[in-house]
């Protein structure tokens, strides 16, 4: 696993969402790194990290993350989630709660995935998506006006779509093995639905929800029923922000996520 590793003090540990990677932390690597330990990975089969051709089930992703944990020595840590990355977050929660300091969940994870999915077109890929070879094809096909698309999905602000970012994106799609693991981790949807969604109310780790006010993947109804499901949490709303609040909004995010982590007595 390919990762970046910053700052000292307690750790937190910045989780990124299908398909994306270590670039989605870049505005707050620094920034949270001056008073805790940031660990930025790419997950398997994302970004820079290896791409194994095996099943990306919730359980092989879970059982990766902890040893990503004791490989770095790291006990205990404050998992920031974005999107599926959530998810991951929600599950080390329930499945290993005495690994999980206190969570940050931004724009996932809800119950049911698809009935809450705003987007349409992001809806209708994952339901009918075409085969994997034609996926690849058509992806080299469009290059990078395909991306560009993708990004207007998740991005509130265009003028952020630079043609630096959509560069980055695309060069990282093209990384062997990414299509295989992006089609592994869709098939295991109901595989998260059905194992962490019933349990949401479970969480018992003092939790921080953020939501972009203009996410066109997961409206902010879903954070505000994530928010009244799970016991205790906060839920705070990213102004002129989309899917990756963090990424368009990190002046009102990064302050956000250490408020949260000092008045949860984390020794900063």
């Amino acid at each position: 696993m390919a990762y970046l590793d910053q700052g000292n003090g307690p750790p937190a540990i910045l989780v990124h969402g299908l398909g994306g990677s270590m670039w989605h932390w870049e505005h707050q690597q620094v920034a949270l790194a001056r008073t805790c330990r940031i660990i930025t990975p790419d997950l398997l089969g994302s970004g820079l990290s290896e791409k194994p051709e095996c099943l990306y089930s919730p359980a092989f992703l879970l059982d990766t993350f902890r040893t990503f944990m004791d490989t770095l020595h790291i006990q205990k840590a404050t998992l920031i989630g974005s999107s599926m990355g959530a998810g991951l977050a929600i599950g080390m929660s329930l499945e290993h709660p005495d690994r999980v300091t206190s969570l940050v969940l931004i724009g996932g994870f809800p119950a049911t995935i698809l009935d809450n999915m705003q987007s349409s077109k992001t809806r209708q890929f994952i339901r009918h998506r075409p085969a994997l070879w034609l996926s690849k094809l058509g992806s080299r096909i469009t290059g990078r006006w395909s991306i560009k698309r993708i990004l207007k999905e998740i991005i509130h602000d265009q003028a952020l779509i630079s043609p630096m970012v959509v560069e980055r994106v695309h060069r990282l799609r093209f990384q062997p093995g990414f299509f295989n693991a992006m089609y592994s981790q869709l098939d295991q949807i109901p595989e998260w639905e059905t194992t962490f969604g019933p349990r949401l109310g479970n969480i018992s780790h003092s939790t921080l929800i953020l939501w972009g006010a203009y996410d066109t993947i997961f409206p902010l109804s879903v954070g505000q029923t994530l928010h009244t499901t799970i016991p205790g949490s906060a839920l705070l709303v990213a102004p002129d922000s989309g899917h990756i609040p963090q990424w368009e909004n990190p002046g009102f995010v990064n302050p956000a996520i250490l408020r949260f982590l000092c008045d949860n007595d984390t020794p900063l």
